[in-house]
């Protein structure tokens, strides 16, 4: 059962990777198996909730807005969802911890019992932040780049000097250990990476971005390897 669990997850491997359908054969000689195996394998998937377009001489696809049904998630993935998704828990965002957390238990809700048990003791585990009361920068950062606004923000350079520019925010990450902001700054009229904790005052404006937020973001990752902290 663990074989044809670890070739069912390949195969959903296998379709998520392409955009166009692919015939039977080449998925069954993909996965070392006879045709008819295949779509034995395809029928099962669908009947797990995965939505698998096509049929046998046509060709198959997976749309994007699929199901994925708990099966799907192998040891090493659930590792990795619960590592990251404690490190937002335990993180500075308390909006975010508070997301992560109704996520968690989502997840070990649709897991077998056994997977569930698993989720319970991973020994990965992430050092508690602390959160300031009331603190809203991030969540005000994120709505700002989800609705692909700008932002006036207050910010105290390393130097001491004081500046109010309006910024394009792009991405919110962390760089050795700090939490910054890649944005476009009108100020400096190129991209800058500001951190969260030498802003001391954000607002979102009403004005939109004057180009797609993607558009922005994805013309300075063409050219660019992550500059010095502003």
């Amino acid at each position: 059962m663990a074989k044809r669990s670890e070739r069912l997850l390949a195969l959903m491997q296998s379709l998520r990777r392409r955009r166009r359908p692919v015939s039977g054969q080449v998925l069954a000689d993909e996965m070392g198996v006879s045709l008819r195996s295949l779509y034995r394998d395809i029928e099962t998937l669908k009947g797990m909730g995965a939505a698998i377009d096509g049929e046998a001489g046509l060709g198959f696809q997976l749309k994007a807005d699929y199901w994925l049904p708990p099966l799907m998630f192998n040891e090493a993935e659930i590792e990795a969802l619960v590592l990251g998704l404690r490190l937002i828990v335990y993180g500075p965002d308390a909006e975010m911890s508070v997301a992560a957390r109704d996520a968690t238990s989502k997840i070990a809700a649709v897991l077998p019992g056994e997977r569930r048990g698993e989720m319970e003791s991973i020994g990965l585990f992430a050092m508690p932040h602390q959160k300031a009361p009331g603190d809203t920068r991030l969540a005000d950062l994120r709505r700002a780049i989800r609705e692909e606004c700008q932002v006036e923000i207050a910010y105290a350079a390393p130097e001491g000097e004081r500046t109010q520019r309006v910024i394009y925010p792009l991405a919110l990450g962390y760089y050795e250990g700090r939490q910054i902001l890649l944005a476009w700054c009108t100020l400096r009229n190129d991209y800058r990476n500001f951190r969260i904790d030498r802003m001391t005052g954000i607002e979102v404006l009403e004005a939109r971005l004057p180009e797609p937020r993607r558009t922005l973001f994805h013309r300075w990752k063409r050219n660019s390897s992550l500059p010095d902290l502003t």
